[in-house]
């Protein structure tokens, strides 16, 4: 029953309200509360600052959250290993990536099923922000993200590849017929990118930056499919990782052009809940991308 408790604590901590916490976890408002004011009980303190509506965790309520998560993480990984031991593994792996990685999680996931066609997968386009928060709020097992730009807090991680960049562009425009551009001359040209919310972004602009020049994009989106199927018009341009581009797939008419000085590199990489034991799933996710890796490197 404590269980459930603490689920219900995690569930109001993410939702905020109390009705949509109960109806996430399928139960009534007067079910949900009740059963949070039990938890309260067992441990001796208040959990929530409760008004006409919720007010927020109390200081132990948040210390406690943390514990939830914990307990609730270490409960759903028992049951996994029982299932397995019995059935061999089954179950739904939830992953969230960042878009310019989201061609290539079909290089982990198809090796990784035919091993176990008991597992299916939910895939989620997410910021590298929204990646790390889905994963310690237990919301996703495990994200496809930046590995060595921005801090990734306390997780597990497998270096997958090497992001490098390149112009995309249509035959006949500027630079079309080069060997490589420089980060100076792409930024005179109409770019389509990715929005500023997006780590690539920031990326880009930072690199761009660094060449001593800014760009006001024509075209903003968070869909990589959306920036490539303007490209594919003649009329923009984008800055793109090179495997996305192969990935996609380049017509006659469009060219992949690498941007240098400097040659800018970024590793992308799994990463999932630093935890022992890992889940069954997990763990198998894990050794996979051991095994997938050496296949991405350029």
């Amino acid at each position: 029953m404590i269980i459930r408790h603490l689920q219900y604590l995690i569930t109001l901590a993410k939702e905020q309200h109390f009705a949509r916490a109960a109806a996430v976890c399928n139960v009534t408002q007067p079910t949900l509360s009740a059963g949070i004011k039990q938890l309260e009980g067992q441990l001796g303190v208040m959990l929530v600052n409760r008004g006409s509506r919720f007010q927020g965790l109390t200081p132990e309520g948040t210390q406690v959250l943390g514990w939830a998560r914990r307990i609730v993480g270490d409960s759903r990984t028992m049951r996994e290993e029982m299932r397995a031991a019995r059935h061999g593994l089954s179950g739904r792996i939830r992953i969230a990536a960042i878009p310019t990685a989201l061609a290539m999680v079909a290089r982990l996931t198809t090796p990784f099923r035919a091993k176990h066609p008991g597992v299916t997968f939910s895939i989620l386009s997410r910021t590298s922000i929204e990646v790390l928060s889905l994963l310690g709020n237990f919301d996703i097992d495990a994200g496809i993200t930046y590995l060595d730009n921005e801090p990734l807090g306390r997780v597990t991680s497998v270096p997958l590849y090497d992001e490098r960049y390149q112009l995309i562009t249509a035959v006949g425009n500027p630079y079309s017929d080069r060997d490589k551009v420089t980060w100076a001359e792409i930024s005179q040209l109409p770019l389509c990118l990715l929005t500023p919310d997006m780590q690539n972004r920031r990326l880009i602009d930072q690199h761009l930056a660094e060449a001593g020049v800014q760009v006001r994009p024509t075209l903003e989106s968070n869909s990589m499919i959306v920036l490539f199927s303007h490209v594919r018009t003649g009329r923009w341009a984008s800055v793109m990782p090179a495997k996305l581009a192969e990935t996609l797939g380049l017509t006659e008419t469009m060219r992949a052009i690498p941007i240098t000085d400097p040659d800018e590199v970024h590793t992308v990489g799994l990463v999932v809940p630093e935890r022992e034991p890992m889940t069954p799933l997990t763990a198998a996710l894990v050794a996979e991308a051991h095994r997938v890796a050496p296949t991405l490197v350029d």
